[in-house]
């Protein structure tokens, strides 16, 4: 039997979730800065991300670097953004507005699941039960989270209707990301973030909503933009690339239990029974992932795709050009037919059937 397999990627799924949660508590420490319109807010957050990353990119290139998309992959790219960076969102500021806080919460959760059921049963991702059973346990663990006092309640069926609507966008954009997450994921979260941040604002705008005129909570919306949007949906993407949609869907779900967390560290709010409820019930499916064990022969068909790599037992290619030497590098490059066996994840290179 292989060893429990344990990769760098869970790190990342875990660290976009803890920026991602931690979001909320730090906006509602804004207050007053923070009661703009709706569409504004969310579009200043996102505005945050793609001019952070894109800076950071910048910074990280030095000169014009591709993306590493290819041609028959911008399909992909393109309906993540629209489904990622406009229809969620929209039907998110929709449902909100008609919808509890308590109720939406909970809807909310349903993000996980579709993207896990869409990995499963749509691009046939490898699962177990015990992935199964550990997904399952995270996402009740966020239910009793967020579970109201009294009783959820919602003004009409047009709210709970757009918050499923919204959760599926986002997890068809989960599903899209993964078949370009080999690419560069900076520019993948950038253009999210620019193009998400420009629909939201021109909604903002288009429903009378002001821009922000206090520079300092501007900047510190963009700022909370950057890392809990920004710098989270890059980490997300890489952790795309290494662990699949369905388990980096998973690990993210426990954005919640971070964002609570920290509110009561930070904020002083209180912790109930329910927050120590929840927080077996995450911790409980998480260790389920973390011994996943999986290891047999599989083949990897020929393989046509651009991204930063080493010459390992997945890359045995030679070079067109001329090459320093220098590891990891990036180019377009083929993989051979190969059949072996190891443990592994279903990563960029191991989408095979089983």
């Amino acid at each position: 039997m292989s060893q429990p397999l344990v990769s760098p990627a869970t790190g990342y799924a875990l660290g976009a979730a803890l920026l991602f949660g931690a979001s909320t508590p730090a906006v509602k420490a804004l207050g007053s800065a923070a009661a703009a319109s709706p569409f504004m807010l969310a579009g200043m957050l996102y505005l945050g991300s793609g001019l952070g990353l894109a800076l950071l990119r910048a910074l990280r290139d030095r000169a014009w670097q591709t993306s590493g998309v290819q041609r028959h992959e911008w399909p992909w790219l393109l309906g993540a953004i629209a489904c990622g960076g406009v229809v969620g969102p929209v039907l998110l500021m929709l449902g909100l507005a008609h919808s509890s806080a308590s109720a939406a919460s909970l809807l909310l959760n349903l993000e996980a699941v579709f993207t896990a059921l869409l990995a499963w049963l749509v691009w046939r991702e490898a699962t177990d039960r015990r992935m199964v059973l550990g997904m399952v346990l995270i996402v009740l663990g966020g239910m009793v989270l967020m579970w109201p006092d009294g009783s959820v309640t919602v003004t009409d069926w047009v709210g709970p209707l757009a918050l499923v609507g919204a959760c599926l966008a986002w997890a068809i954009d989960n599903n899209l990301t993964r078949q370009v997450a080999h690419a560069d994921a900076l520019f993948i979260a950038s253009s999210k973030g620019w193009i998400a941040g420009a629909v939201n604002v021109t909604l903002g705008l288009g429903l009378g909503a002001a821009l922000p005129i206090d520079l300092s909570a501007l900047g510190a919306v963009l700022l909370i933009g950057f890392l809990g949007y920004g710098l989270s949906l890059w980490l997300f993407v890489l952790a795309l690339r290494g662990l699949g949609t369905a388990r980096t869907g998973a690990y993210f779900s426990t954005a919640p239990f971070a964002g609570a967390l920290l509110a009561v560290l930070w904020l002083g709010e209180p912790a109930g029974s329910g927050f120590w409820l929840a927080s077996a019930l995450m911790a409980a499916g998480v260790a389920l992932h973390l011994s996943e064990r999986h290891s047999h022969v599989h083949h990897h068909v020929p393989q046509t795709h651009s991204h930063s790599h080493r010459h390992d037992e997945h890359h045995q290619h030679t070079h067109g050009l001329a090459w320093d030497g220098t590891e990891p590098h990036t180019h377009p490059h083929v993989h051979a037919p190969l059949t072996h066996s190891h443990p592994h994840y279903p990563d960029s290179h191991h989408g095979h059937a089983h």
